[in-house]
């Protein structure tokens, strides 16, 4: 039975009618560009979508022949494989342009129900809908309002977007509370690895760049990139890796370093870095503590731990089953 679609102001169902969802009292949410609006176009997570329809293709599989880390990521941190997903309804919420609805929708049978707050989710459509246009269910919504009842869910899994959430344990809560009973959630996070986490140019600058306007900041990243890019290569060679925290670019060390011609490594330090700095919200979590939420909102936690996925990358991943 398909997952039923509702209005999360008062959990009546959502029928489509004349380009919109439509609910028994009237209430209605547009549908613009294949997707529904569930939430207001303009919201916290607005730099999202400037992010992701500029950026729409740099961390797809699909665009960088012969690179699988998005597909790698997916089931290295969920420990799920392809073969037991098929017929299950799968919850993502935070999808960005699509890297991991991508994933889903290819490498397996499941039915994929995609959620993000930004306008990202016109580029996932765009780049995802013609995979497996019956499988895949997109909605413009909130992690805190999402347009479907408690427990409609086999799998949920948000990957790369909680800490920029403006309540960490509230959404964790969101998640475990639409997975069925028995049902698995998995999430990955920006860990706090020490005392020395927030002494870093992330935090250093942050105050005055998510100020900025998404133009500006933009225009700044790409002029100063290439010798910033130098300077931490330089670093990076005479064993002053330490220092590179200090400059105001992501560590190159969690870019891919194969399967990228010069350009498109060029391109996804821009992204990364304009997702350092362009967040309303970056709040990085110790790892036994979202344990500790998901244990709080009833779930049985089955790994916490990093998860090392692709070429040596990591990911700090909590993975759990609803019990109650």
């Amino acid at each position: 039975m398909p997952v039923s679609i509702v209005n999360p102001n008062n959990y009546s169902k959502l029928s489509n009618l004349d380009s919109k969802l439509v609910d028994s009292e009237g209430n209605s949410f547009p549908v613009i560009n294949g997707v529904a609006r569930i939430a207001k176009m303009d919201n916290y997570s607005e730099n999202f979508g400037v992010q992701w329809n500029k950026f729409d293709k740099t961390q797809l599989d699909l665009k960088n022949d012969g690179l699988s880390l998005s597909k790698d990521r997916f089931f290295q941190a969920s420990g799920w494989s392809a073969i037991n997903l098929s017929g299950q309804d799968i919850l993502e919420v935070g999808s960005g342009a699509g890297r991991f609805s991508e994933v889903v929708l290819k490498h397996t049978s499941a039915n994929l129900y995609s959620v993000d707050y930004s306008d990202a989710v016109s580029v996932n459509f765009k780049n995802n809908s013609p995979i497996a246009p019956n499988r895949f269910n997109l909605f413009q919504a909130s992690i805190y309002e999402m347009p479907f009842l408690d427990e409609s869910f086999d799998k949920v899994f948000c990957f790369g977007v909680l800490q920029h959430t403006p309540n960490f344990r509230s959404s964790i809560k969101s998640l475990i509370n639409k997975t069925k009973i028995g049902g698995e959630i998995v999430v990955d996070f920006y860990p706090i690895n020490g005392w020395w986490t927030k002494i870093h140019a992330k935090y250093i600058f942050r105050p005055l760049t998510k100020k900025m306007s998404f133009d500006s900041l933009l225009k700044v990243i790409e002029k100063n990139v290439d010798w910033l890019i130098n300077l931490s290569k330089f670093l990076n060679k005479i064993g002053l890796s330490h220092l590179t925290r200090f400059i105001p670019l992501v560590d190159l060390k969690t870019i891919p370093s194969k399967g990228l011609n010069t350009s498109q490594f060029r391109e996804w330090v821009i992204l990364d870095t304009f997702d350092m700095f362009s967040p309303e919200h970056d709040h990085p979590q110790r790892i036994n503590s979202v344990a500790s939420m998901f244990r709080e909102f009833g779930a049985e936690v089955t790994f916490s731990d990093y998860v090392i996925y692709g070429d040596g990358f990591q990911a700090a991943v909590v993975r759990g089953i609803k019990k109650v």
